[in-house]
This record gives C-alpha cells, sequence and structure tokens, in this order.
C-alpha cells in the first residue's frame, strides 16, 4: 500500500511543482531542494548573526523534494539512518542555494533562507536556527499537513507523530550561507 501511495505521490508531484511556483536548483539531479522567493509573514525575529527577519522581508523558501526522499528510504528501516542521509543531502543541496541567491535578479533585498519542517534535530550544525512557529492555526495545519509524509516515511505510529513532531521554522540569513557554504 505505502509504495502504491509514493507511486501516486510521484505522478502528481509535478502538477504541485507547477501550482506552487517553485524552481528546480541549478545542480537539480544531485539537489533536495527546491525553492521560491516569499515574504515573510511571520513575527519580527533577530537571527544569532545580528540579521532581523521582520514581516514582508524577501527570503528563500526551501522545501525538501519529499517524494524523492520517500522512494530513496524505500527500503531503508534505520531512523538514524535516514536522518543522516536527510542532512547529507542537505548539507550537500545548501551551496546551490548560495549560488542562486547571488545569481538572482534580487539578490540585494534576499535577507536569508526559510523552512517549515518536522526535522528539526541537528540542523544547527548545519547553521539554520529553529523557530517556534506561533499562530496555532498555521501550526496545527503544518502539523496536519505533514502527517502523510511522516507516516510514509516512518515506522511509528500515528499518534506517536502527532506528539513528537511539531513542526517549526528553519531560518539561515545570506551572509551566514555565504560564510559556511561559498565554495
Amino acid at each position: 500500500m505505502r509504495d502504491y501511495i509514493i507511486s501516486i505521490w510521484g505522478l502528481i508531484d509535478p502538477l504541485y511543482y507547477q501550482c506552487s511556483h517553485l524552481t528546480y536548483l541549478p545542480t537539480k539531479d544531485d539537489n533536495i531542494f527546491r525553492v521560491r522567493l516569499t515574504k515573510y509573514k511571520g513575527r519580527n525575529i533577530v537571527l544569532s548573526d545580528g540579521t532581523q527577519i521582520n514581516k514582508n522581508d524577501t527570503l528563500v523558501k526551501i522545501h525538501l523534494h519529499n517524494v524523492r526522499l520517500l522512494k530513496e528510504f524505500k527500503n531503508v528501516n534505520s531512523e538514524m539512518k535516514k536522518a543522516k542521509m536527510i542532512y547529507s543531502y542537505v548539507r550537500r543541496s545548501l551551496p546551490a542555494i548560495d549560488i542562486y541567491i547571488q545569481n538572482h535578479p534580487h539578490s540585494s533585498e534576499i535577507k536569508g533562507i526559510i523552512g517549515i519542517t518536522t526535522l528539526n534535530k541537528g540542523c544547527e550544525r548545519l547553521g539554520f536556527e529553529v523557530f517556534n512557529i506561533s499562530h496555532p492555526i498555521y501550526k496545527w495545519f503544518k502539523q496536519i499537513a505533514f502527517l502523510p509524509i511522516e507516516m510514509l516515511s516512518s515506522q511509528h505510529s500515528f499518534f506517536h507523530k502527532l506528539k513528537q513532531h511539531k513542526p517549526s521554522y528553519l531560518l539561515m540569513s545570506t551572509d551566514k550561507l555565504s560564510k559556511m557554504y561559498r565554495h
């Protein structure tokens, strides 16, 4: 059943890609992210490097290519191995986001990158800062939206997922991204 759902998702994903205005990065085959520009709508945040992220600031929103990950994890049973694989994919993919920002026509307006995820353990080592989603309805919406992905990728029960995995914002300034990932 799981393989069947992932196959259907793989067929629907190109439509989602078109509707969401996502962009593949130049290193499409080697990159786990798809991105788009967004206007930040959360509360004002100050990152550890002093970068202020305010409402309507321009950010690059990063999206994990979930269906690709699910296909690759099909025969991986260890949650630890999956976590290490995701960490490695993200680490290898971040330099391409820096290049994308450098080459973007509005690069001077882009203050950082943002993602929303329940996979936030260890992300500080990658340069991200974790912030709670303060709006309760949006947090609930995101938690529900992530459930299918988590249920397909994990051996844990539905209720375990509801209790353990809360979505959070991951943010990194463009300056920090450049310092850590520019080659």
